[in-house]
């Protein structure tokens, strides 16, 4: 059990989620609820969407073959489903039950960054997409977008999908970015953006205009806000998936005063700690490995996916099985 200061607790539920013989998540890239509370958990096995009720009983799956690489999850007020897949370059919205509504995107296709696979990071903003990581939607439909392996730019779209403005440059100052990788609105319009490689939460104001910056969180890959504002962020750490590669600018060590470990945060909008779960002992239940994805359900249970095969963290445990998606269940 990890208890925060403000008495926030939580315990992990082994074993919750009850899978097909035979299947297997490969890793989990993210993971969101609907209004009823079922759990879908979007990952890079053979079924990429994998649907779950709110007990772990297992409901539908769909999506084989759709996927190149996905990547992030979000699902709206009206139970849409917004999958980002970052080889593809799109977002696209399908129905619960996996009817494609609309794409975001050209498929296949990359703006111009000077980003280059095993040649060159970005080098400076582009439009959209270039490798797109991860879509926050409004309630009137518009929605933020972050887009970043191969894009340093945050971009807003109409409820139409139109292109309203981005913001972003390649770097370390404030408004720039150094992979900008999870998004998230809270209740009064800020927008938090996870600058991963800068070890930093960025917020800005609706307009994108640079409001401060946290600056205390592990390589954060994620970020959820509940109706009470609280803000999870899954922080990678600086264990795994930071070996040097020449197109990406990854901070390989931590910051002076940061702890080398991978964990959830759990903030308020001032950036005070509520709680903070994870350990040492990164294989234990209810530690974490390189988690990647995470949502909060109506009950304030928490959901964690990790990609421990991308970060390459499961070839350096073998032959242990690392786990890439973890269930808390919040008492507090």
């Amino acid at each position: 059990m990890s208890k925060g200061r403000h008495g926030l607790e939580f315990e992990v539920v082994e074993g919750w989620e009850r899978l097909p013989e035979g299947w297997s998540f490969t890793e989990v890239a993210g993971v969101a609820t609907d209004s009823r509370d079922r759990v879908y958990v979007f990952c890079r096995g053979e079924h990429p969407l994998i649907v779950f009720d709110k007990e772990g009983k297992f409901l539908d799956a769909w999506g084989e073959g759709m996927f190149p690489r996905p990547h992030g999850i979000f699902i709206d007020h009206l139970d849409q489903v917004h999958l980002v897949d970052c080889w593809d370059h799109t977002i696209r919205t399908f129905t619960t039950d996996g009817t494609l509504l609309r794409t975001v995107g050209e498929s296949g296709r990359c703006s111009d960054t000077g980003f280059e696979v095993d040649v060159s990071p970005v080098q400076y903003g582009g439009e959209p997409f270039n490798q797109v990581t991860n879509v926050h939607v409004l309630r009137d439909g518009s929605m933020y977008v972050a887009d970043g392996y191969g894009n340093a730019r945050v971009h807003r779209f109409d409820a139409d999908g139109k292109l309203g403005f981005s913001w972003g440059t390649p770097g370390d100052g404030p408004g720039e970015f150094n992979l900008p990788h999870g998004i998230a609105v809270d209740s009064a319009g800020t927008v938090y953006v996870a600058d991963r490689e800068n070890s930093r939460i960025q917020l800005f104001s609706p307009a994108g205009e640079y409001v401060r910056s946290w600056d205390f969180v592990n390589r954060p890959d994620d970020i959820f806000i509940d109706e009470q504002d609280n803000v999870h962020v899954a922080e990678l750490g600086f264990r795994t998936g930071n070996r040097e590669v020449p197109h990406f600018r990854l901070m390989t060590t931590p910051p002076h005063g940061h702890e080398p470990i991978a964990r959830v945060g759990i903030y308020d909008p001032d950036g005070g700690i509520q709680c903070r779960i994870g350990g040492e002992e990164e294989v234990l239940p209810g530690n974490f490995i390189a988690p990647h994805g995470l949502w909060v359900d109506s009950r304030g249970d928490l959901y964690v996916g990790e990609v421990t095969v991308a970060s390459g963290a499961a070839a350096r445990l073998a032959p242990l099985t690392a786990q890439c998606f973890q269930k808390f269940v919040r008492s507090g």
